[in-house]
């Protein structure tokens, strides 16, 4: 992609490498961009962009929608973070972007590299050092001279050669004449030209030393350099020199022609990226600290068992912006001085993965859907009803009440399973029935193990024989943040084995899950009016063979307690997820959603939520006939509904209003932990 902000300004001084013309030539950067026409000459209504999921957009097809030139200017939400990376890139900081995979940190690195100005690269030169061959000298010129440099010294030693060998041919035939003529001499004459020929060819050998090598070659950069560092070694970061197995004799290969550039020095006058910043290894860290600070690195060989290793060149410039990434844990394994290098001369940043749900955005989503289809190349357009069933997902990916996923990787894996679906029907529009296939057939691992868990589950009969049992309840988890699964909870009370009632949980509970089975307990003590001093009291979470991280089982496991206690049955076409606070009240969870729909695919036909993620519902069409949702904000809401039996149930019940005084309407705010195992949140 080409910038046309370049001026015509010459860059002065071959070896300035602090000389740094304005970024922004044509106009103030801080307004580059403010204002993205995403629709171009396309009509919107207004009056039906809060109801239309494209925001009012009227198109026939994507094909319609107009994607911007600029890189920077594609960037879909992340306001904050493209904010700093165009200020960044006029002031010539550095940036750390933190944040969720596929949020948008390498695209927005790129874009940064398009806003500095071309102007002021540089081609770096590698000169052979007569003093001393393994000190090779290092010179710096303006971008495109770099290859007229070499050009000239070739031809020069081209000229020089050819004089040479003019004059070896001349020497050679003298001899061998003079050979002929004297009696008796030819076979030493002969063997004098042998000498005198490798002598010459020996000592043309050094001329090509006199060559430099074009270490760095900007000639035809149209923008400053990119360069993706991520998971590189020592020598692809920092630069290496080649080892030669040849050291002498004059066969060995001059140092200077051995060196070669890293990263580092690549992206001089440029953007070096580094995702997943934390997985250097710590030498390499300090390396690139010093290159921060300083604006220039020497070249060396990296392993010590290499002739390169004797080789050093002088400082080579390495005047970067880097961008570096990662998750929340990038922070606690990266140097702390690099992170203090990167946060004393830039910024740090955290990405967003949702974004509040407006018309502008559903816009804005509607044309990230047009620049997926341009960016591959090969795919159908997409009609206003499948770009419409993309921003659905997008919005039940989210997991939050009026927001919209941020997380556009996995998000742009959606449109190009959907358009090589309507590719291999020969359709020359992607439809929405193309998305929805999409969507089964990109089902995540964790999904695809989900179902098999479900599946499983009805051959080997393992939900509840009845339609209702004591202690056992139908709880819900997540895999992996957006795949539901059902998760039995089943309790038993026992005469107590040791000194005091015990509350014993199985099922690999890790440490959230463990605190929400203690908190169960308060509950227990409080609301059931029995003394549980003489009794122990047995969880199982069963066949959670990964663990269970989260606290959303809390209203599960309540149940599952007390319905153990008081011999009262539980309804077995019930599902239930939320956590609980120590007062009883019904507190939100997270992947809500993904569920509900888990419950339906497991046959259950209703399922108990907490009311504060009732706006949260966002279920696919085919499960909302299958199973009714219950909203509940209090632990009585939630045992009036999942227990069976008169006049037990009604007596109990009853007997937790009076003690607290009735449901509360509503429950403070709490949300889930996602990972790769069933995570009950």
């Amino acid at each position: 992609m080409s910038n046309d902000r370049t001026t015509d300004t010459p860059y002065e001084g071959e070896n300035d490498t602090d000389a740094r013309p304005d970024p922004s030539p044509d106009g103030d950067l801080d307004d580059l961009g403010s204002e993205v026409d995403v629709e171009g000459d396309v009509e919107i209504d207004e009056d039906d962009a809060e109801d239309d999921l494209l925001g009012g957009l009227k198109v026939d097809s994507t094909a319609d929608i107009k994607v911007p030139d600029r890189l920077v200017d594609q960037v879909i939400g992340q306001e904050e973070a493209r904010d700093i990376v165009m200020r960044a890139a006029k002031q010539h900081r550095h940036v750390m972007m933190i944040g969720t995979p596929g949020t948008g940190k390498s695209m927005l690195a790129k874009a940064m590299s398009q806003l500095l100005p071309k102007e002021s690269l540089q081609d770096v030169l590698v000169y052979h050092n007569p003093d001393d061959s393994n000190e090779p000298k290092v010179r710096t010129v303006p971008a495109g001279k770099g290859d007229q440099i070499v050009e000239a010294h070739q031809e020069e030693v081209r000229k020089r050669n050819q004089m040479r060998t003019f004059l070896m041919w001349i020497v050679l035939a003298v001899v061998v004449g003079y050979a002929f003529l004297v009696e008796g001499a030819i076979l030493l004459g002969i063997l004098a030209a042998g000498i005198i020929y490798f002598a010459f060819r020996y000592s043309n050998r050094g001329s090509d030393a006199m060559i430099p090598k074009l270490l760095i070659n900007n000639a035809e950069r149209q923008t400053a350099p990119f360069e993706d560092a991520t998971g590189a070694h020592a020598g692809a970061l920092l630069g290496d020199v080649r080892h030669d197995p040849f050291q002498s004799g004059g066969m060995e290969t001059p140092a200077h022609e051995r060196v070669e550039a890293g990263a580092i020095h690549k992206s001089n006058k440029g953007v070096l990226f580094i995702d997943e910043i934390n997985t250097l290894d710590v030498r390499s860290q300090q390396h690139l600290m010093t290159a921060i600070q300083e604006g220039e690195f020497g070249i060396t060989g990296q392993s010590e068992r290499s002739s390169g290793a004797m080789v050093q060149t002088e400082p080579v410039p390495c005047d970067f912006i880097m961008v570096a990434a990662g998750n929340m844990d990038a922070m606690e394994n990266m140097h702390p001085a690099l992170r203090s290098r990167i946060k004393g001369y830039g910024y740090e940043v955290y990405m967003d993965d949702t974004i509040d749900d407006t018309p502008e955005m559903r816009r804005k989503f509607a044309r990230f859907v047009a620049q997926e289809i341009e960016r591959d190349g090969q795919l159908p357009d997409f009609t206003p009803d499948a770009v419409r069933e993309v921003i659905l997902e997008a919005k039940r990916r989210a997991g939050r009440k009026d927001h919209i996923t941020l997380e556009l990787r996995d998000l742009g894996g959606l449109v190009r399973v959907a358009g090589d679906i309507a590719r291999s029907k020969g359709n020359d529009l992607t439809e929405r029935d193309d998305v929805l296939e999409a969507k089964k057939r990109s089902r995540s691992i964790e999904q695809q193990v989900a179902d098999n868990y479900i599946e499983r589950r009805k051959d080997y009969q393992l939900e509840s024989s009845g339609s209702e049992a004591v202690g056992r309840v139908n709880g819900l988890a997540v895999m992996g943040g957006d795949s539901g699964i059902m998760m039995p909870v089943m309790a038993e009370v026992t005469p107590r084995q040791g000194e005091g009632g015990q509350i014993y949980a199985t099922g690999k509970l890790q440490e959230i899950a463990q605190e929400a089975v203690e908190n169960v307990s308060a509950i227990i003590k409080k609301y059931t009016g029995e003394s549980i001093a003489n009794k122990d009291i047995h969880i199982q979470f069963v066949q959670s063979y990964e663990g269970v991280e989260g606290d959303s089982a809390s209203i599960t496991v309540a149940t599952a307690v007390i319905s153990a206690l008081e011999d009262i049955p539980i309804a077995q076409d019930l599902a239930m997820t939320g956590s609980l606070s120590v007062r009883g009240d019904v507190l939100p969870v997270g992947g809500v959603t993904h569920k509900i729909e888990a419950a339906a695919k497991a046959g259950c036909k209703r399922v108990i939520i907490p009311k504060a993620n009732e706006q949260d519902v966002m279920i696919e069409d085919e499960y909302e006939d299958q199973i009714e949702i219950i909203p509940v904000s209090h632990i009585s809401e939630v045992l009036d509904v999942a227990l069976v039996g008169e006049p037990e149930k009604d007596s109990l019940v009853d007997r937790l209003k009076n003690i607290t005084g009735g449901a509360l309407e509503k429950g403070a705010g709490s949300t889930g932990t996602q990972g790769g195992s069933p995570s009950v949140q």
